[in-house]
């Protein structure tokens, strides 16, 4: 299956995602993952390369081109990351994507932006069959008394096209840490809050 991750808005986490997933899927169901880098800031190439060179396995070798998108075999699961910049690349995965998965912020802006990037995968697709498109709440208030998160995210269930996943990733310093350490959250601290978060959205994912 290949599983793209995108936003049109910049700042939603999409690459802390697609690392921390990829290498869920990897662990936890023990099935071949290919990761694909296709934001020409290269993020989650840098922490699957600090990954590599401390020696954590599995170790994952990012893929850069489009082209080959699709040519994995049928027992290989496909993550996507894709960025803003390239729009020609962005395009291409989003037509070959089985489904597409939105982190949202919790922001006016950023249900603004969703809203948009709904129409551009419904034009990207117009002649075949939509993908199946998921959201769910990323960096969302860890403080109850904040309402941003459960306002995004009754907006965004309200929309059509989309349907938003119950799970949520929280802003925590776990999961900028993971890049740095090219370790996924669960493998810096099982027992951590990031840990469990990110364990029930891939058991939701797959």
């Amino acid at each position: 299956m290949i599983t793209v991750i995108g936003n049109l808005k910049g700042g939603t986490g999409k690459s802390t995602v697609a690392f921390n997933l990829s290498i869920w899927v990897a662990t936890r169901r023990n099935v071949h993952v290919s990761v694909y880098d296709l934001d020409p800031q290269a993020t989650i190439t840098d922490a699957l390369e600090i990954r590599a060179e401390d020696g954590y396995v599995p170790v994952i070798e990012p893929m850069h081109f489009v082209s080959q998108l699709g040519s994995e075999g049928k027992h290989t699961e496909v993550i996507v990351d894709i960025g803003l910049s390239d729009s020609e690349a962005m395009n291409a995965a989003l037509k070959k994507a089985d489904r597409v998965l939105i982190p949202v912020a919790p922001s006016q802006a950023d249900v603004w932006s969703t809203q948009r990037f709904l129409k551009l995968i419904s034009q990207v697709r117009k002649s075949g069959s939509q993908p199946e498109t998921l959201g769910f709440m990323n960096r969302s208030d860890t403080h109850r008394a904040v309402r941003e998160t459960d306002d995004a995210f009754d907006a965004l269930s309200s929309l059509d096209g989309i349907k938003m996943l119950k799970p949520r990733l929280y802003q925590r310093t776990a999961f900028r840490r993971s890049f740095s350490e090219g370790m996924a959250v669960f493998e810096m601290d099982p027992k951590s809050k990031a840990a469990a978060e990110v364990e029930e959205l891939g058991q939701v994912l797959y």
